[in-house]
């Protein structure tokens, strides 16, 4: 079990496959990239797949999650996705993309055993997309959106990021949108994981923003925190339901307290909040020949060290010192 000081047990594993990422969004990486990882320093799938069997075998974690940079750059992707579906007990599978890969990618995945897909996309116009991510794919996004559901990779989860002056008017287009493809959207506030250190708390588009433009077109409902449980988003049904919105107010309305999470960067570091600027190596124990029980132990004294919050709401809050990118959303 990977219990902390403050009684939560983490039980969702969120892996990094790679720093790189086929995309410039304003709010991650500068438009010339990152200095990235040499290969050596990435961890091997095989290492990934030991790691995820410690994980749920040894230390009670039931969800992982693949996440970058971008995934879906992983080139034995599909293999380790079916690898970690034959662990017992397997555990759910989710994958956060850019969604660029997933139409040549989904029905494979799906296949190996991947559950479901959270796809990045903050915006119905190319022009702005262009804006935002210094590429010109918002198609390919699009594609990959229904390639995801057509291959059964459901619930298909939409993440919005909104920024001042570039896409915040678009809350309602982009839910009644959503609700036409049978896509969930979630609203994510943005965060301080910007490499070039420009995010500024009085400039974001917060949650409160985000509810109010999107009730001046819908009747949102709040669901009850026993719907919620751990989960990050705070979630409205939509006209009265089925459909949902969801809201991931990390800055404004912190959810640290039922954080069930912890985290394994590219290079086999664990991370035990998004937010942490300390880190613990296990890649170290993995290659000097550390057995199964010591990693584990590792792992767990890592997570027993887990502060009460990220502090975001805090004005003398220090960004992490490494990008979004670099330590897997």
């Amino acid at each position: 079990m990977l219990i902390d000081t403050y009684g939560r047990v983490a039980t969702d594993l969120r892996v990094s496959l790679t720093d790189r990422c086929n995309l410039r969004c304003t709010y991650c990486m500068p438009e010339e990239g990152l200095q990235w990882l040499a290969k050596p320093d990435l961890l091997t799938d095989d290492e990934i797949v030991r790691l995820i069997d410690i994980a749920v075998r040894l230390l009670g974690v039931e969800e992982v999650r693949f996440t970058g940079g971008e995934p879906l750059l992983r080139p034995g992707l599909v293999g380790i996705v079916e690898r970690v579906a034959a662990l017992t007990p397997r555990p759910q599978m989710s994958l956060t993309t850019n969604g660029i890969g997933l139409r040549r990618t989904a029905t494979a995945l799906k296949a190996a055993g991947l559950d479901r897909v959270n796809v990045s996309l903050d915006t119905l116009r190319p022009d702005v997309f262009k804006t935002l991510t210094r590429r010109d794919r918002h198609q390919d996004v699009l594609d990959g959106l229904r390639a995801a559901h057509d291959a059964g990779l459901t619930p298909v989860k939409v993440n919005t990021v909104l920024m001042p002056g570039l896409n915040e008017d678009e809350a309602p287009d982009l839910l009644a949108w959503a609700l036409d493809h049978a896509y969930e959207l979630r609203f994510i506030e943005q965060m301080p994981l910007d490499a070039q250190h420009g995010w500024k708390r009085d400039s974001m588009v917060t949650a409160g923003d985000i509810l109010a433009s999107l009730s001046t077109r819908f009747d949102l409902t709040p669901e009850g925190a026993d719907d919620r449980g751990s989960a990050p988003a705070e979630r409205w049904l939509v006209n009265g339901g089925p459909h949902r919105v969801g809201v991931i107010a990390s800055v404004t309305r912190p959810f640290c307290a039922a954080c069930d999470r912890t985290r394994l960067t590219a290079d086999g570091q664990i991370r035990t909040c998004l937010f942490a600027r300390e880190e613990t190596d296990l890649r170290g124990a993995l290659r000097s020949g550390g057995s199964d029980e010591e990693i584990a132990r590792i792992w767990r004294l890592a997570m027993w060290g887990k502060k009460a919050g990220a502090g975001l709401d805090d004005p003398s809050f220090i960004q992490p010192d490494r990008p979004m990118s670099a330590i897997g959303g």
